[in-house]
Order: structure tokens, then C-alpha cells, then sequence
């Protein structure tokens, strides 16, 4: 990929990665507008990881909080608010992983096209809005509990359906069952470090063995990009989603599944 390219698709994936408007929905338009190749495996882990530093970054003194009391947790039996977070993210992220391993290869093969990625961008985007309209009771993310800790794990898991969005779908069923916009996507933030750090882990086994050729340049660049990107869109989104709601991104979601609609039937 040139130079250009690189930035481009990274910036996609770092800005879109975080918020409730499908990164996979975004990066199928270059493709279409422009004619670019598949950016590979490779591309594909460095643009991941640059996410991926950027939400353990930023939410560095939360999830190092959260870790010490979970292991002190494991040692003691003493439950902390930390270490009950910690124990609900762990849980949350069960779903995602039985679904990945069970049906990855159903949705590569029957799933990856652009019919589905209109459909799941339109549907859930409206089911975001109904959420956000319906949401009243304002928990935070330690109030979570299990049961709706597992519930919004399912609600990630429906997300490896193309389109979906997964900060989208699991920020719908956070508001569902009554967090506020904050909490909500606080929750949805720290339950995408364990997905995001094993899809890189089995995306990184699946490169090592193809014996695919990697520009590193290309790579340092993409990671750069991608957690700038993706710092930035966490930091402004968690101050500004409560004055603003989620109106703003199911209009986009709209628009973008109208102008989908609009390449298949062209």
C-alpha cells in the first residue's frame, strides 16, 4: 500500500473502532470508491494493535485498578468493586469467544458482504436510537452485576456479524438495561481490551503462518495512525455523549446504510 492508503484505512479503523457506527461497515467503502486491493492480515493486526494500545491507555489507571484487585481477589475471596468489574468484563467476554470459535467460519463465508453490512447498519442503528430514547435509570458500570454483564457478552457476540458495530451493539444493551451513556460506554470500552488483544493474538497465528509478505514501514505507520486516531475518539466521544446522546450516530448509521443500499442496487 502507498502512503496515503495506509493513513486512510488507519484513520478509519482507529475512529471507527470506538464508536456505535461499524468499522467494517467503513472499511468496504474505500474498496468500492476506489478500487483498492485487500489490505491483508498484517495491515489488518498493526491498525488493531494501534486500537487496542489506545483504550489500554487511556484507561490505564482503571484497568491497572481493576487487575490488582482482581488478582487479590483470586488470593483472598474479598470482592471489591474493582475486582467484581473485573470479574463482569471476564464474563462479558465469554460469548464473543464461543461465537468466534464456533462460527468464524460461517460468517467469513456467508456473512462478509455488503447486502449484510446495509442490513446490520441499518437495523441496529435503529435499535440504538429506540435504546437511547428508552434509557432512564442511569447505572454506573459497577453496578452492572452478572446477569446483565452476560447479556451485553451476547450483545458483543451478535456484533461479529459485519455491520453490527461492536461498541454499537454492546452500548444498546448497556442502555437497555438502564447504564448511563457514560457507563454504558465505559463498559463497552474496557470489554474490548480482552476481544481486541485475542483477535490480535489469533490474527498475528494466522499471518505467521501464511507466510505473507510484511512491510513494516507500512505497519509502524498504521499503528501510529490508528492509536492516535483511536485515543482521541475515546477521549471526546466519553465528554460529549452525554449532552449529545446517540441521535447524530444512527442519522449517520442511516445514511451510511442508504448509501450501501445505493451500491448494490447500482
Amino acid at each position: 500500500m502507498d502512503t496515503f492508503q495506509v493513513i486512510i484505512l488507519a484513520l478509519i479503523q482507529g475512529l471507527t473502532e470506538f464508536l456505535p457506527i461499524s468499522s467494517s461497515a467503513h472499511l468496504i467503502l474505500p474498496a468500492q470508491l476506489l478500487n483498492w486491493q485487500d489490505q491483508g492480515l498484517s495491515f489488518d493486526v498493526a491498525v488493531n494493535t494501534g486500537s487496542l494500545l489506545a483504550v489500554v491507555v487511556y484507561f490505564r489507571h482503571e484497568l491497572f485498578s481493576m487487575f490488582k484487585a482482581w488478582i487479590s481477589s483470586l488470593g483472598s475471596g474479598k470482592q471489591t468493586q474493582e475486582s467484581k468489574l473485573s470479574w463482569w468484563i471476564i464474563l462479558a467476554t465469554i460469548p464473543a469467544v464461543v461465537v468466534g470459535f464456533t462460527a468464524k467460519g460461517f460468517i467469513e463465508t456467508h456473512l462478509r458482504n455488503i447486502e449484510v453490512i446495509a442490513a446490520t447498519t441499518i437495523i441496529f442503528g435503529l435499535l440504538l436510537w429506540w435504546a437511547d430514547k428508552m434509557q432512564r435509570q442511569g447505572f454506573n458500570e459497577f453496578q452492572v452485576g452478572w446477569k446483565k454483564a452476560l447479556v451485553i457478552g451476547i450483545a458483543q457476540a451478535m456484533a461479529l456479524i459485519p455491520g453490527t458495530s461492536r461498541s454499537g451493539a454492546t452500548i444498546t444493551a448497556a442502555l437497555m438495561l438502564g447504564l448511563s451513556r457514560e457507563a454504558a460506554a465505559r463498559f463497552s470500552f474496557l470489554m474490548s481490551v480482552p476481544v481486541s488483544l485475542g483477535a490480535a493474538i489469533l490474527v498475528t497465528k494466522d499471518l505467521l503462518s501464511s507466510g505473507q509478505a510484511i512491510d513494516y514501514q507500512a505497519l509502524g505507520l498504521g499503528i501510529v495512525v490508528s492509536f492516535v486516531a483511536a485515543y482521541v475518539c475515546i477521549h471526546y466521544f466519553l465528554k460529549i455523549i452525554s449532552k449529545m446522546g446517540m441521535t447524530p450516530f444512527v442519522i449517520y448509521r442511516l445514511v451510511l446504510g442508504a448509501v450501501l443500499c445505493g451500491f448494490i442496487f447500482l
